[in-house]
């Protein structure tokens, strides 16, 4: 395997929106936690915090909403976790102590061991007897794949199948055949999000100019910043939709850029283009694909690309394999992060969508057109 080597980076600029979720999720888990998640340093957490609180300073009556928000959060939390632990192990309510000691050994440190006792009706002095008796080899063995699939299972945040799994659990040193693996999940009852169909967002019918198609399917690229691949996308929430832009490197295929709005506007995919430019120091001559969408080919959008010498490229009208890699990517977003997910506010699915793009997907989740390298280590340099 190739050594990584320290790489002195030059110094990011992140966008309004990108710190306003990173702050909430520094409030929300700490700095510390989430500057370590972020890939950011805590000075730079606070110094942002301080930059805020001068913008406009808390009254009392919002750290009062603010904490009493806090606490039914913990309440519904400890209601939450009993219902998902019942989930879990209902199916198990009439079988022998030993299944049920097996069912709370397989979730231990997901839920705490007396709520897990209450539910199944076992005493915690019994499956602490039942754990410290002596196993066979098979069961050993079998215990460690299962340990080390699991805590995959977790890092991937539910996300992850047999095949990723796999590579996961092999860069952590435990071979392991993917029936194997399959069969793991499947004895502990952890299942990957499921795929689900989703109709397209963007309008190509409009009298707007259109680009030539310069990519013509080939999403190969030798190098960072040569080809960058956008799309709009949204959120269905309980105040409406939410729109998320993205600008996808396809050298690395990690997201450079994007931006949310409860509009489809030009404003939208011009503030996702902006943060790419930002973030990659602003780069010339890159070419930028998306499709024929009236966002794409307004004069906001087109003006940026001539600004910084960007060079457009769009897909033939109604060809969604002429953005497959972006496609692609909206699929990932919504199978592994939204279906099944119930948003209340917008602002909730804005923390979702952060969450699974700066701290999971970038950082994280092994790629399988990367021969399941993460896209952030992707970029680093290699080493013979």
């Amino acid at each position: 395997m190739a050594k990584k080597v320290a790489v002195k980076q030059s110094r990011n600029r992140y966008s309004a929106e990108f710190k306003q979720q990173a702050l909430a999720r520094a409030d929300k888990d700490g700095v510390a936690v989430a500057a370590q998640d972020l890939g950011l340093a805590e000075s730079q957490l606070y110094a942002w915090r301080a930059k805020a609180k001068q913008v406009g300073q808390v009254t009392e009556e919002q750290r009062t909403i603010q904490a009493e928000n806090a606490r039914l959060k913990r309440d519904l939390a400890r209601l939450e976790e009993e219902v998902a632990f019942l989930k879990k192990g209902h199916g198990v309510l009439r079988e022998a102590a030993q299944v049920k000691y097996a069912v709370i050994h397989t979730h231990e440190g997901e839920h705490a061991i007396r709520l897990m006792c209450r539910v199944l009706a076992v005493s915690p002095g019994g499956y602490y007897d039942w754990r410290q008796r002596k196993p066979s080899r098979r069961a050993t063995q079998r215990a460690a794949l299962d340990g080390a699939v699991k805590d995959a299972f977790q890092a991937q945040k539910g996300r992850a199948g047999a095949p990723r799994l796999t590579h996961a659990i092999k860069r952590d040193g435990l071979s392991a055949g993917r029936n194997q693996v399959a069969e793991s999940l499947r004895r502990q009852g952890l299942r990957a999000k499921a795929a689900r169909k989703f109709k397209a967002t963007t309008n190509s019918a409009h009298s707007l100019p259109v680009a030539p198609n310069l990519l013509q399917q080939n999403f190969r690229v030798e190098r960072q910043n040569q080809a960058w691949v956008s799309d709009i996308t949204f959120i269905d929430t309980t105040e409406g939709w939410l729109y998320l832009a993205v600008v996808l490197d396809l050298f690395s295929r990690r997201v450079v850029g994007w931006s949310m709005s409860d509009r489809m506007t030009a404003t939208l995919v011009s503030d996702a283009l902006r943060m790419a430019l930002f973030r990659r120091q602003r780069p010339r001559g890159v070419i930028v694909h998306s499709d024929r969408g009236s966002q794409y080919c307004s004069r906001e959008h087109r003006a940026l690309l001539a600004e910084n010498d960007l060079v457009a490229s769009m897909s033939a009208k109604g060809n969604c394999y002429d953005n497959a890699a972006m496609e692609s990517w909206n699929h990932s977003l919504k199978v592994e992060a939204i279906h099944g997910e119930r948003f209340s506010t917008r602002e909730q699915a804005r923390s979702h969508v952060f969450d699974y793009i700066e701290v999971y997907y970038n950082r994280l989740r092994l790629h399988s057109t990367l021969g399941y390298v993460i896209p952030e280590e992707f970029e680093l340099p290699k080493v013979a």
